[in-house]
């Protein structure tokens, strides 16, 4: 009886640039045969055609639980096992809650955390052995892929403390949170142990997310701390793909940081004004750098 090899298959949303792209580009070196999605169909195109190595896309929106599932089956259908899933799409959308109108608050909540939500549940089904094209042959589940994988979340430090300036935004990581680590502990209740799930929680990241916020005063505080390079949070994802962990801060210290501040908030209330003035020193420091370049 002959044996098929299967290839372990990746998905990441939100990967047609910037941290999403990069993700996806070290899981093809790691040989994961990936697809990439984004909401601009062109994006995704172009960041597949990049990375190679047999990498496909898909235009979707996080927000449409169909779309969702239909990329889910398209990489499915192309034989292999989905193996890692990794809920990258998101926004940043600041300012005071009342300022913002109510489709603004409708966008953060929406692809921040339904966008999850709908993600993981769709890694999960195909993951469990009962996504569509299921089997009951020998190597069981999706198109005949066996069961397991690792679900990986891009949440942020948002979703651990209080951020003035991001409030709507930082309830959208909130739940990002609460959702994740809800969810693994009820699959370990499932007696489901071949599935992981793990939360990155990075500091302020510097890609086109936060780039074009160098002028906007309640962006301060993701400018506070250490400002990271897009491959600080490919490494870690790299890391807890080796070893898994629900949860992970980057940098460490910050995430120390930020649990002191959720544990004790009159302590975060009072060191916020330091805090922002310090962003705001960064966010100026880079604009004269890049005002200095240009001449």
């Amino acid at each position: 009886m002959t044996t098929t090899t299967r290839s372990r298959s990746a998905l990441v949303t939100g990967a047609g640039r910037g941290l999403g792209k990069d993700i996806a580009r070290m899981l093809a070196g790691r040989g994961y045969r990936v697809m990439v999605t984004d909401i601009d169909a062109d994006s995704a195109a172009a960041a597949a055609a990049e990375i190679g190595g047999g990498a496909t896309w898909a235009a979707v929106d996080v927000r449409d639980h169909s779309q969702v599932e239909a990329a889910r089956d398209a990489l499915l259908a192309q034989g292999g096992r989905l193996e890692v899933w990794v809920n990258n799409a998101g926004v940043l959308l600041t300012g005071p809650a009342w300022e913002q109108s109510e489709d603004q608050r409708r966008l953060l909540m929406e692809v921040n955390a339904l966008g999850t939500i709908n993600g993981t549940i769709a890694a999960i089904d195909a993951m469990r052995d009962h996504g569509p094209g299921s089997s009951a042959g020998s190597e069981g589940g999706p198109g005949g892929a066996s069961s397991g994988g690792h679900i990986i979340t891009i949440a942020s430090l948002a979703g651990i403390s209080a951020v003035p300036g991001e409030a709507v935004y930082a309830a959208s990581k909130h739940a990002v949170m609460g959702f994740s680590t809800s969810t693994a502990i009820d699959l370990r209740l499932a007696g489901v142990d071949d599935i992981a799930i793990s939360c990155i929680c990075p500091d302020g990241i510097w890609t086109p997310m936060i780039q074009d916020k160098l002028t906007d005063p309640q962006a301060a505080l993701s400018f506070s701390g250490s400002l990271l390079q897009p491959g600080d949070v490919v490494r870690a994802v790299g890391r807890v793909l080796d070893s898994p962990r629900l949860v992970t801060a980057v940098p460490s210290w910050r995430g120390a940081l930020a649990r002191l501040g959720a544990t004790f908030p009159r302590l975060a209330v009072a060191g916020l004004p330091l805090t922002g003035a310090q962003g705001r020193r960064t966010q100026r420091r880079i604009l004269a750098t890049q005002e200095s370049a240009r001449r």
